[in-house]
């Protein structure tokens, strides 16, 4: 055994119920774990009646993504230090028959992975990629994230357009089906828990290239995902958390120089955002948009000087020369092509 699953819950007891079968009828020779992330809707009581075969950590409190799943890396790595491989898998995730196999083998083969994604496909449509993450990760000039498959609130119907190569480098994974080396994951410096959540695996791929390891995405591999499981896909929360938490990640890891003219940027794009909220009649977004710049403004030394003494540089994989927000909403591109 070389992998362990994890699967981070906080009052999802309903998706252990629905989709924990399929990952223990699916996920042969791993170690399959849940992480609870102080629940309160008898999560415990439903783990320990129907499945005492899966360990169950219990954390205590909402920790976030971050912080959850760092409390519970740390507890495996120690309990079981030989495992090579960990799998950040969300709860509203059903996997496919044999999603697991090519993804430890390309690990297990490649010693410069540091993480991998499958491809992600919408459960509610299953012909189509699903939001987060969908083929793979990338990142435009601006800073701004998109997916091969999903650009903003649009996903392409899975036609097998990505699926050669089999393994394609990207920018980031998706923390709905996220593959690391545990090794990896430690020397990176862990999920920054000062996120949250939303947007921390981006941050973590991107330091983990840095370190000199590489992300793909790997398509003979897939699962089937809910979305908005946790926090609602329109959400304000998230709409807060995606703004502040983009901008963050920007300046904590990208050369000084390079941050302060895509700050300069964002300002425009996402006031045009804040507008577009506005026309669409969802003033509580525009309210998010407004307040996480000015988190962003109070956190911004925190992070832009916290890693000084660290490289920092745009990766070379998985980046677009361009602007995702230009193409997509005036040029009416719903599909990016590096």
């Amino acid at each position: 055994m070389k992998t362990s699953v994890i699967i981070l819950n906080w009052n999802g007891k309903k998706w252990l119920e629905k989709f924990l079968p399929s990952v223990i009828e699916r996920t042969r020779k791993a170690l399959i774990v849940v992480a609870d992330n102080g629940s309160t809707d008898d999560s415990k009581n439903y783990m320990r009646l129907h499945h005492p075969e899966v360990v169950f950590i219990e954390i205590g409190k909402n920790l976030g993504y971050s912080g959850g799943y760092n409390r519970a890396l740390r507890i495996i790595k120690e309990k079981y230090p030989h495992l090579q491989f960990s799998v950040l898998l969300n709860s509203d995730v059903e996997p496919q028959e044999g999603w697991l196999d090519p993804l430890e083998k390309r690990m297990e083969k490649e010693a410069s992975l540091g993480a991998i994604q499958p491809k992600i496909l919408d459960f509610h449509k299953p012909n189509n990629f699903e939001y987060a993450g969908a083929a793979g990760g990338l990142l435009d000039k601006w800073g701004y994230p998109f997916a091969r498959g999903r650009v903003f609130d649009d996903t392409e119907e899975d036609k097998g357009q990505y699926d050669s190569p089999e393994f394609s480098k990207i920018f980031w994974a998706s923390g709905a089906c996220l593959m690391i080396r545990v090794s990896a994951f430690f020397e990176s410096g862990l999920l920054d828990e000062r996120l949250f959540a939303h947007m921390e695996e981006i941050d973590l791929c991107w330091r983990m290239n840095l370190k000199g390891y590489d992300i793909e995405c790997c398509t003979s591999s897939s699962v089937f995902h809910v979305g908005g499981g946790t926090l609602g896909a329109i959400s304000p929360q998230k709409t807060y958390l995606n703004f502040r938490n983009s901008l963050l990640i920007i300046v904590k890891n990208a050369p000084t120089i390079v941050a302060l003219r895509i700050i300069s940027g964002r300002l425009f794009f996402d006031a045009a955002a804040g507008a577009l909220f506005l026309f669409r009649r969802q003033p509580q977004h525009l309210i998010s948009v407004i307040k996480a710049h000015f988190s962003f403004y109070k956190m911004f030394s925190e992070f832009a000087f916290s890693r000084s003494n660290q490289k920092k540089a745009w990766p070379e994989h998985g980046l677009y020369n361009g602007s995702v927000v230009w193409n997509y909403f005036i040029r009416k591109k719903e599909n990016i092509n590096l």
